[in-house]
């Protein structure tokens, strides 16, 4: 067929016009320079709404690893020889995460010492009750038939120790851990993007000019004390060897800043420590895992580690690593990070070592009727709160709030520079149908409307104990003077110690039988007590996919 110019020159500029309008069209969905709502221009240099459109995806923040969620069957699925009873299997999903490759060690505990003691000093009467706050309890290796005086003097600060796991942390102690390495970690990373000045963390801090994530967020102008030459207002230009920087602060939308640390949830501490990718076929799991290795017994059955012990554990009655020089585990107390194989999630000790604590409050029952996805029981909601000037309120030296615990220890539950919470009130929940109330921890099972002795209408006796759990009231408080007051419950009626101040701990340890190294087992402890058995690792949560693989139509 004979085609002249004219045709041919027409279809060139139709199909240039074409990809033209098609280029437009993808830069404005993926490449972040035109609006696909609007046509406007995003990241104009003159204003307008800037947004990161060359994220690409949340990085490990340091010390994690990811963790691919999806589903599992959670709780014990094979014998119970305690008769507890609280295993029962559940079918939970749980969203992708991070979490720590190891437990938290002495030396990273220490690092948080050091920056309370140099930031607040506990010589000063306003911050005299921070350090000592956070300082583990190291009497927990003491036994009243044990010679152990050296692991109390020497455990958490000697060199020898530096990468054992922390033990003698309570956990509400190890939440404050968690938000102060969330702040730790957002500060340098503003400090490196050239949000902050340089070394400003090190060099420019002081009790009143402290970083908090959330308060920066909040009000980039009032943190660090509101010192403009700290905060800077923009991307300091040469720092980002750029001239034309947008003039603002950092925000959630400029994809820099990371979600906090904080403790895994049960689920997630289960999920990740079975690690069932490694028997994955297709969508299903090829058999059971009774460990976080693969097969049923502790010893390692390779032929180059052959009969080694997988884990640190008790082996037997005053048997606690072996027979020195032959099938030892190399450990009589805990042993350091990363002595035994990793599971396959790229996890260290998630049997084993020292038990770990997680975020739940402690009931006998999963309740996956009332939910099965990245289930948590523990919710406190909280809000920021509001001062006069109708602006977050900056936790100052003169209202920081201190915690009296039951067994008498004081605890800050704030720091100067962060912002100060309260508990959001009936008014926030108005007609809200997912929660209804500020306090979570006993939702369905615990409150008043699901003891037997509840009666609807009938508010004639307010006095009337009602818990689910009559579990000891053991009190504290100062009199007029300052001193402690300590009152025991000695009531002979008491049932159980369960109430909603106790927290699941997972793993087995060092001082447990192999029984416990399963990673369904559960058992709970009072949070504001420690032992020399129980430590934690941190997790964070994965924004974005569920994975980075690009999908088919991508």
């Amino acid at each position: 067929m004979k085609v002249n110019k004219i045709t041919v020159l027409r279809m060139l500029l139709a199909t240039a016009v074409t990809v033209g309008f098609t280029g437009c069209s993808k830069k404005g969905s993926g490449g972040g320079n035109t609006s696909t709502a609007t046509g406007w221009k995003i990241n104009d240099k003159k204003g307008g709404f800037q947004h990161n459109s060359k994220y690409k995806q949340q990085e490990a923040a340091p010390g994690l690893v990811p963790v691919e969620g999806g589903t599992f069957t959670m709780g014990r699925v094979q014998d119970d020889v305690m008769h507890d009873w609280n295993n029962t299997p559940t079918q939970q999903h749980v969203q992708s995460f991070f979490m720590d490759e190891t437990e938290v060690t002495n030396v990273m505990y220490m690092e948080y010492l050091d920056w309370l003691k140099r930031v607040y000093p506990p010589t000063e009467e306003n911050y005299k009750n921070i350090y000592v706050g956070a300082l583990p309890d190291t009497l927990v290796w003491r036994s009243s038939l044990g010679y152990n005086e050296t692991m109390t003097k020497y455990y958490l600060r000697h060199p020898s120790y530096a990468d054992y796991p922390v033990v003698g942390v309570n956990w509400i102690q190890a939440v404050e851990f968690s938000k102060w390495r969330t702040d730790r970690v957002n500060e340098g990373v503003l400090e490196q993007e050239g949000y902050l000045k340089r070394d400003s963390k090190i060099t420019d801090v002081t009790a009143e000019s402290t970083f908090s994530t959330e308060a920066y967020l909040d009000s980039p102008s009032k943190s660090r004390g509101g010192n403009e030459e700290i905060v800077l207002k923009g991307r300091n230009n040469k720092l980002a060897g750029k001239e034309d920087a947008t003039n603002v602060y950092a925000q959630l939308t400029s994809g820099i800043i990371l979600p906090e640390y904080r403790l895994p949830t049960e689920a997630e501490w289960e999920y990740a420590a079975i690690a069932l990718v490694g028997n994955r076929e297709y969508n299903l799991y090829r058999g059971n895992k009774k460990y976080p290795w693969k097969g049923q017994y502790t010893r390692n059955g390779s032929r180059q580690s052959k009969g080694d012990q997988l884990a640190n554990f008790k082996q037997g009655k005053g048997d606690y690593g072996g027979i020195a020089g032959w099938s030892d585990d190399n450990a009589d107390i805990t042993a350091p990070a990363k002595t035994y194989p990793p599971n396959d999630f790229g996890l260290y000790d998630m049997a084993g070592n020292v038990a770990e604590w997680v975020a739940d409050v402690y009931r006998p029952i999963v309740d996956d009727e009332g939910n099965d996805f990245n289930y948590y029981r523990g919710n406190v909601y909280m809000k920021n709160k509001i001062g006069d000037d109708g602006r977050a309120e900056i936790v100052t030296a003169e209202t920081i709030e201190y915690d009296t615990l039951a067994n008498g220890r004081i605890q800050y539950r704030n720091l100067p520079g962060q912002i100060a919470q309260e508990q959001i009130t009936s008014e926030d929940t108005y007609l809200r149908q997912n929660y209804t109330r500020s306090d979570n921890r006993n939702w369905r099972d615990g409150d008043r409307q699901s003891t037997r002795y509840y009666n609807f209408g009938d508010e004639a006796d307010p006095s009337a104990d009602q818990r689910m759990y009559d579990s000891p009231k053991h009190l504290v408080a100062k009199d007029s003077l300052g001193n402690m007051l300590r009152e025991y419950d000695k009531s002979d009626t008491r049932t159980t110690l369960i109430n909603d101040n106790v927290r699941v701990y997972k793993g087995g340890s060092w001082r447990d039988r192999a029984y416990w190294l399963d990673p369904a087992q559960r058992r709970y402890y009072p949070q504001d007590m420690a032992t020399d058995y129980i430590g934690f690792r941190c997790a964070m949560s994965k924004v974005g996919p569920k994975n980075g693989k690009k999908t088919a139509h991508n």
